[in-house]
């Protein structure tokens, strides 16, 4: 599957804590043209059967072994893009399960090459083999920006532990501002979720929610 190249504003992430500035820098508005967003999902799938969601016991922003200040944002943000589309939130056996991941990368590579899949070591192993992906899955990019911060939030069906929605955020992640954190990770979140076509208990794809 191919995407558009990402944006050229390319800056060097100086100083920038991985656990703590994290996601400000996702707010992505360094650029003018503001992060790319993408997204894709297995059309086999019948997303009718879906009324539930909550969160991967093992998140991918919690490497540290709590629960960080991003991703109690992100849950936040998350909780509430799935609600307007009409799930429920079950802590305890859901139909859906999300997760998320931030990653910050400085290099550079011009070489166009297809994203690792999950499973394998390098960015995608925040999935830890926890669930896979569906046939024939995989991101593709013209250019590999590794000064950008990336934003990855997956939707699993919990019953057959398989990925079934991804939605990603990659933008210039240099001009972070530390004390805009959760206003930044609602704003992001919104976006992404602009991209997810589905509401609860409808099996085809609907207009969603306006961006906040």
């Amino acid at each position: 599957m191919q995407f558009t190249k990402l944006s050229q504003c390319h800056m060097a992430l100086r100083g920038l804590p991985v656990a703590g500035a994290l996601l400000a820098a996702l707010a992505l508005t360094g650029c003018a043209t503001g992060p790319d967003i993408r997204s894709d999902y297995n059309r086999s799938v019948d997303f009718g059967q879906f009324r539930t969601f909550g969160f991967e016991p093992k998140l991918g922003t919690d490497r540290q072994g709590y629960e960080t200040l991003t991703t109690q944002y992100l849950k936040g943000a998350v909780q509430r893009e799935m609600t307007a589309r009409g799930y429920q939130f079950a802590p305890q056996r859901p139909d859906l399960l999300v997760n998320f991941n931030v990653q910050f990368r400085q290099q550079i590579v011009s070489n166009p090459a297809p994203l690792p899949p999950p499973g394998y070591a390098g960015y995608y192993a925040y999935r830890g083999g926890l669930y896979a992906p569906w046939p024939g899955y995989g991101f593709y990019n013209d250019t590999y920006t590794y000064t950008e911060g990336t934003l990855n939030i997956d939707v699993i069906d919990a019953k057959k532990n398989q990925l079934v929605w991804e939605g990603i955020a990659q933008g210039d992640a240099s001009q972070a501002d530390p004390q805009n954190n959760q206003a930044a990770i609602d704003k992001v979140v919104g976006k992404i979720f602009t991209k997810y076509p589905f509401r609860a208990g409808q099996p085809s794809p609907v207009s969603p929610p306006p961006a906040k």
